[in-house]
């Protein structure tokens, strides 16, 4: 699924909408399903195409039209501040709110409310990569004057999701569970657009969830829910094997963002790495600043941390290397996560799923799945 955004000229009565909404970012997840990587660095602030993720986010939302964005922090907290600042190097004006106890998704939002000022509020979820055209959900939100809005995505294959049905008119009929026969192919995309008066309402200081309860309580009042459903790309970023295509798909362009630091195409590569002339680097991939990737080595939709060294004749396909870390030569690399620091030595083959900590060393041809050595 990819879709690209609409030409500026286009967006024109948008942007002049989206000038009244403020934006909320729920960034305070521990992302464990990404460990080792979020052992040192939340999820939202990986290096993602080149860029922290939440870079790629934001600048849709400035893009947008929207200028004043609130990021709801909980782990590692000061990373977000310590990076962004007050936004304005991607011309927003940015505020941060902390949960000192994980409080849910309709906590997080709840938990931003006393920093906005819009009467209408869109949340976003960080770890999201979407091509949805922002403007087309206030559009939809204000055109209706429903009280929530909810980017609803249409996926192949909706069973791995709760699905959410909608009537003629696009309002939001139920929230089901995941079920082998669901009766819609359209899923909750993590893209909200709150009436204000509406956001207030969430209970504050405790854990709620808006899938679980502040939604469904809604419809049972029978507040106006409305769709916003298209088949735009849609991905949620929270596995490693996930994590990776998002990367490659910014990278080639097949995902919408205004934050690439190089034109897309086959790769990135940032300043100061050093790539050999007879490397390949194809589907998408990153090499970080400082990083080398050595002679006859192949890196295929993969994400190179800064300061990462892939040795001579190593192969490494959808795969993570972290910052620093050093991949032997001729070592093989499919589907793995290798944490900061880490050293896979030489002829190591490490294969789908499997993930070494930071700091960690495997000697020469010690993990092996051929019989060969």
């Amino acid at each position: 699924m990819s879709a690209s955004p609409a030409p500026v000229e286009e967006q024109g009565e948008r942007v002049r909408k989206l000038s009244g909404v403020d934006a909320v970012v729920l960034v305070g997840g521990q992302g464990t399903r990404l460990r080792p990587l979020t052992l040192s660095a939340p999820k939202p602030m990986l290096p993602t195409a080149g860029v922290p993720f939440l870079t790629h986010l934001l600048s849709r939302i400035r893009a947008a039209g929207i200028t004043h964005v609130v990021l709801g922090t909980s782990y590692k907290a000061s990373v977000f501040e310590e990076y962004f600042g007050d936004g304005s190097r991607l011309g927003l004006e940015l505020e941060y709110v902390v949960e000192d106890t994980p409080l849910g998704t309709g906590g997080g939002i709840r938990n931003a409310a006393s920093r906005l000022r819009a009467e209408h509020i869109m949340v976003f979820n960080g770890d999201i990569l979407s091509g949805v055209d922002l403007g087309a959900v206030a559009e939809t939100h204000i055109g209706n004057d429903a009280d929530v809005t909810l980017h609803l995505v249409k996926v192949p294959d909706p069973r791995a999701f709760g699905c959410v049905p909608t009537d003629a008119d696009g309002r939001v009929l139920a929230f089901l569970e995941k079920t082998e026969n669901p009766p819609a192919d359209q899923i909750n995309a993590g893209c909200y657009v709150f009436k204000r008066s509406v956001l207030e309402e969430i209970p504050a200081d405790r854990p709620v969830s808006v899938e679980r309860e502040t939604f469904p309580g809604l419809l049972e009042r029978g507040a106006r829910l409305q769709g916003h459903v298209d088949s735009s790309y849609w991905l949620d970023l929270g596995t490693p094997a996930a994590f990776v295509k998002g990367s490659a798909d910014l990278v080639r362009g097949l995902a919408p963002s205004d934050a690439l630091p190089a034109p897309a195409g086959e790769s990135i590569v940032l300043d100061g790495a050093l790539v050999r002339a007879d490397a390949k680097l194809v589907n998408g991939s990153t090499v970080g600043a400082g990083a080398q990737v050595g002679p006859g080595a192949t890196v295929d939709g993969s994400v190179l941390f800064d300061g990462a060294v892939i040795g001579a004749n190593a192969v490494v396909e959808r795969s993570v290397i972290g910052a620093g870390a050093r991949i032997g030569d001729g070592a093989v690399l499919r589907g793995a996560v290798i944490g900061d620091g880490a050293v896979v030595g030489a002829r190591c083959e490490l294969l789908d799923g499997l993930r070494v900590w930071p700091n960690t060393a495997l000697a020469d041809g010690s993990v092996r799945f051929s019989h060969d050595a």
